[in-house]
């Protein structure tokens, strides 16, 4: 009797048959494609990589000159990881865009399905407004955006406004979930007094019939870069910090104590002068925007050194 051991030239060229007519019969054979559904690590494809904020301003105001915030719908030019040129995402997960609203613009209202979140580099007084409540933002602001609320951004001051867009685009796109909506009017209507939702939810009270089960997103959109720098520094007078993160912070949805956003974990982090981080890996891919100082980062064997709102990301296992 023979045995597969004894079959060899025969046995590849059965296997090779075989596996023929499993793929005219739309199948195939799971040991040939194991590892790689059930890899020992995550894959290694992603690079770190990081964006000087002179080089994107500079070009970002190109761009203002060449096309109108009408046109673009959002005027933003889009920080693509060298691991994959032309795929409009910065991690295997998160979109990164760095946008330009310029004096007068009107970036038009509408809505979809992904979460998005703005971190606000340069600029003061232009305004993002999301299901009818405007804020005004500044420097270092933190905005967020829940999936599917009409949101749009004017800037009705008299100097440019840059901010970084994130958005969970990759994930929604592979879940293949995506939708959007055009509003009827460039800007929405302002239905809610200025200041609602901070007044509502982020004084340490909330509506007595709020259902915090029913909005994963954080119901304050704004969190305002002053008070949360405030904040940093008064735990910095502790003088305790943790060896490998200094003094890091999440933003949190205010009725769960949760991440603000369902999707995409965000955080604030101070490290105080001449502080050495330990080093440390984790499975989640990281975008990070200098917001003051300046430092270095060690990614595997690579250096990045900081200058204010300069982009970096790092991906997943990396010490």
């Amino acid at each position: 009797m023979m045995t597969i051991s004894d079959a060899g030239n025969d046995l590849e060229a059965a296997r090779s048959a075989f596996y023929h007519r499993l793929k005219d019969r739309n199948m195939s054979a799971l040991w040939t494609v194991l590892h790689d559904l059930v890899p020992r690590a995550p894959r290694r494809d992603q690079m770190a990589a990081s964006w000087a904020y002179a080089d994107i301003r500079r070009t970002l105001m190109e761009a203002g000159e060449l096309i109108t915030a009408k046109e673009a719908e959002r005027r933003a030019l889009i920080l693509e990881n060298p691991a994959w040129p032309g795929e409009s995402r910065i991690t295997p997960t998160l979109y990164a865009a760095i946008q330009l609203v310029l004096p007068g613009d009107v970036a038009p209202a509408h809505r979809h399905t992904q979460s998005a979140l703005r971190f606000v580099l340069e600029g003061s007084g232009a305004f993002t407004a999301v299901n009818g409540e405007r804020t005004f933002m500044e420097r270092g602001d933190f905005v967020i955006t829940p999936n599917w609320a009409w949101h749009d951004h004017g800037n009705d001051s008299d100097v440019p406004m840059i901010w970084l867009d994130g958005l969970d685009i990759p994930l929604v796109s592979f879940m293949n979930v995506g939708f959007s909506e055009p509003g009827e009017a460039d800007r929405q209507a302002v239905t809610k007094p200025a200041q609602d939702a901070p007044a509502r939810f982020g004084s340490g009270l909330l509506p007595v019939d709020y259902e915090a089960s029913a909005y994963s997103t954080s119901p304050i959109f704004n969190y305002p870069y002053a008070r949360s720098r405030a904040a940093l520094e008064q735990l910095r007078v502790a003088d305790v910090y943790d060896a490998c993160h200094g003094i890091k912070q999440k933003y949190v949805h205010p009725a769960t104590g949760d991440f603000a956003m369902p999707t995409i974990a965000t955080f604030l982090q101070l490290l105080p002068r001449d502080f050495d981080t330990h080093p440390y890996r984790s499975t989640d891919s990281t975008v990070f925007v200098v917001v003051e100082g300046r430092g270095h980062s060690m990614i595997g064997d690579q250096r990045f050194d900081w200058a204010p709102m300069i982009c970096l990301c790092c991906p997943p296992g990396q010490r």
